[in-house]
């Protein structure tokens, strides 16, 4: 059996739309949390990403709506990976910020998809936008986020 390609791969050697675009290709696992919340890279340019997923039953909140815990945390992802996939090789990125504005309750089954863009990169710092829509179009919510670049140690 071979091994695993994260296991024969310097990733630190590879840019992070690299990265990124071997995980969205099946080569690479994803980041565990994509199965723990539920949702799945679909698409990848530099400086754009778009993630997919349906909220279930599991992450409602006490008043009959999905947690916005959960449309946070792919929110923060979107806007995380589109500053991941303007890293160059030896790069690595933390959220510092993470902004987020919930336009409209989200129910469980509802298909979303959630984009994110770059907005300017420095040497220390990042600036990216994602939002939240169904795929009719429906607006759930916005994020800005705040990202702190830094070389791996």
């Amino acid at each position: 059996m071979e091994p695993p390609l994260s296991d024969t791969l310097d990733l630190a050697a590879l840019s992070g739309l690299d990265q990124l675009q071997l995980m969205l290709d099946g080569r690479l696992p994803a980041a565990p949390i994509a199965e723990t919340v539920g949702f799945r890279l679909t698409d990848l340019a530099e400086g754009r990403v778009v993630f997919e997923g349906e909220p279930t039953l599991a992450v409602y909140n006490p008043i009959g709506s999905v947690h916005g815990g959960w449309i946070a945390t792919l929110l923060d992802s979107a806007c995380g990976c589109a500053v991941h996939s303007a890293l160059r090789p030896g790069q690595a990125y933390t959220t510092l910020e993470l902004k987020t504005v919930f336009h409209k309750a989200l129910k469980a089954g509802t298909p979303v998809r959630a984009e994110g863009r770059l907005i300017q990169a420095g040497r220390r710092a990042a600036f990216s936008e994602a939002d939240l829509r169904g795929l009719d179009g429906t607006l759930y919510a916005t994020a800005t986020s705040t990202c702190l670049v830094m070389e791996r140690s």
